[in-house]
């Protein structure tokens, strides 16, 4: 379990410094697809050796070469998940087939994380970030969470749906959650943390786009692909403000 507290601290520090989230999704003709976060926390290495080097131990390289899927970690933790509620565990087993890869070098200053996983429909990805939050159910939860607390509880439901003529992305606000988390004394400590960092999203598509309701979007030469960048205040503060829709080509 080292492992896993060490990456759960890393993403600590990267939360701490300018940081880059890409939300990725790969279509296929027949629906299905590839889903996966990309974390970019390059810009705390050089300034964290001291503090990983204490996590890794006296003489040991402050390097991560890693992957593992959910799957293996939850089989380490079965005990603990058979104490949950029937419903928690569904929500788990949601992330069985995520695969968590790590690479971090302090000597290149570069810190890599990719969590991602396979889907038959892409709505089968419905609340997929905010599902995480359910591993700190787990005793020890939080030092075996590589998306850390923040990432995909930012107060919303997220669905996405494609029929092969639209695709929507689709984030609805809960209200009593952000009033709950307007009393929160912490916020104003959040929106510091955050206020440097970026989340890009980046769509591939089995057909041309025709339309996108989104302004800002960057398409591809090939126009099956779409960029749209936000600041990561407004993916935690206005998660609707990420909401577009695409029409595709006959």
């Amino acid at each position: 379990m080292k492992i896993y507290k060490l990456l759960f601290f890393t993403f600590l520090l990267t939360a701490l410094t300018s940081c880059t989230f890409t939300e990725n999704i790969y279509i296929n003709d027949n629906g299905t697809g590839k889903f996966f976060i990309d974390v970019d926390g390059s810009a705390f290495m050089g300034m964290a050796g001291d503090q990983l080097g204490s996590q890794m131990g006296a003489g040991a390289k402050n390097d991560i070469d890693s992957t593992f899927t959910f799957k293996q970690l939850f089989s380490e933790k079965k005990d603990s998940i058979a104490k949950l509620s029937t419903e928690a565990q569904k929500e788990i087993k949601k992330l069985e087939n995520f695969v968590v890869t790590t690479k971090m070098n302090a000597e290149k200053k570069q810190f890599l994380m990719t969590i991602a996983t396979d889907f038959k429909n892409v709505n089968e990805l419905q609340d997929i970030l905010q599902t995480a939050g359910t591993l700190q159910k787990l005793e020890g939860g939080s030092s075996i969470n590589p998306l850390g607390s923040g990432l995909g509880d930012n107060n919303s439901k997220l669905s996405y749906t494609y029929d092969g003529k639209k695709f929507s992305r689709k984030a609805v606000i809960n209200q009593q959650k952000v009033t709950e988390k307007v009393k929160d004394s912490a916020a104003d400590m959040s929106k510091m943390i955050y206020s440097s960092s970026n989340y890009i999203m980046k769509y591939h598509f089995p057909k041309k786009i025709k339309k996108i309701s989104n302004p800002n979007a960057l398409f591809s030469d090939d126009r099956k692909s779409v960029t749209i960048q936000y600041s990561f205040t407004d993916y935690m503060e206005n998660p609707d403000k990420l909401n577009f829709d695409v029409e595709f080509e006959k």
